[in-house]
């Protein structure tokens, strides 16, 4: 629906300069470009350039009303309230829009067997306790225990000795441990891969579970009657010198959200199966389960080298 005023506004400028509506927009997207032509660094002039082109092409594509402008403008208002040192809701907002795949998709471009890269999401900390191999990064969350183990190996087939691996993940109740507000610390902790490249811990199998929606992303899924779900996942970020820091997790076979979850972050590749092993089954590392059921995995990682 036209704006009445946005037009009156437009024709009475286009009266006065004797240029058309569309002149008008034209010129001042022109204006506002050329507002950058003392910007020393290349690259920021470049995505000043680019985004002026784009939203200006938005505004003027949808007709965008001043009603609707301001109704961004308190959305994201909103959402910078909301975020803390805690919760991150503009990393939700990227993540429901799939901007925060897509600029992973361009910037982990495949480089032979190299393992594929996902979204990061709102929920890793930098102070996570460290474990040996075989550890236990549950640290008393709740759900069922998982065997995770690999090999971290470069493109060439080479172990990768003392790679940092950052493991977290949420428990069985759907909560990370941030999400919580008496500073308790689960399902999170980092590991150093052996000589031979090899890892592995005691996680919780992945469950199902919603990005936090009673905000206003959480809102924009509502309007757009999207889910909120998250396919299972396991998260990794792995680091190693000389090789390009990889950022992803890992999906559970046959999890019923791999074709709708809410951030677009499942890739086939990443798709392991968690096979389900019954009471009393040995484990591994030879560990007392006693009556409860367990899972593992196998997650062999390939760092591609930096920067390519």
């Amino acid at each position: 629906m036209t704006n009445t005023t946005d037009t009156t506004a437009s024709a009475t400028a286009g009266k006065a300069t004797g240029l058309t509506p569309d002149e008008v927009e034209s010129q001042l997207t022109d204006t506002v470009i050329a507002s950058f032509a003392g910007t020393s660094d290349a690259r920021l002039k470049e995505l000043l350039t680019s985004l002026v082109t784009h939203l200006h092409g938005f505004i003027r594509d949808v007709r965008l009303t001043e009603e609707e402008w301001n109704q961004a403008i308190n959305f994201l208002t909103a959402v910078g309230h909301i975020t803390d040192d805690r919760r991150q809701e503009f990393i939700l907002l990227s993540d429901v829009l799939g901007a925060s795949m897509q600029t992973i998709n361009v910037s982990n471009t495949p480089y032979k067997d190299a393992t594929e890269a996902t979204v990061f999401g709102p929920f890793f900390v930098d102070d996570a306790p460290q474990i040996d191999n075989g550890g236990d990064i549950a640290g008393g969350g709740v759900g069922q225990p998982a065997w995770v183990e690999g090999v971290v190996r470069d493109t060439d087939g080479n172990p990768v000795p003392g790679a940092r691996i950052e493991v977290w993940e949420a428990d069985e109740e759907g909560l990370y441990d941030v999400q919580h507000d008496d500073d308790r610390v689960y399902g999170r902790a980092f590991l150093f891969s052996e000589d031979d490249g090899s890892f592995r811990f005691w996680g919780l199998t992945p469950t199902p579970y919603p990005i936090p929606d009673d905000g206003p992303v959480g809102a924009l899924l509502e309007a757009t009657s999207r889910s909120p779900m998250r396919a299972s996942h396991l998260h990794f970020m792995v680091t190693a010198p000389g090789l390009r820091t990889l950022v992803t997790h890992i999906f559970v076979t046959g999890d019923e959200l791999l074709a709708t979850d809410s951030v677009f972050g499942v890739k086939e590749s990443l798709v392991k199966d968690f096979e389900q092993q019954p009471a009393g089954t040995p484990t591994p590392d030879g560990r007392d389960l006693g009556d409860a059921t367990w899972s593992r995995a196998r997650f062999d990682i390939v760092l591609a080298p930096e920067g390519v």
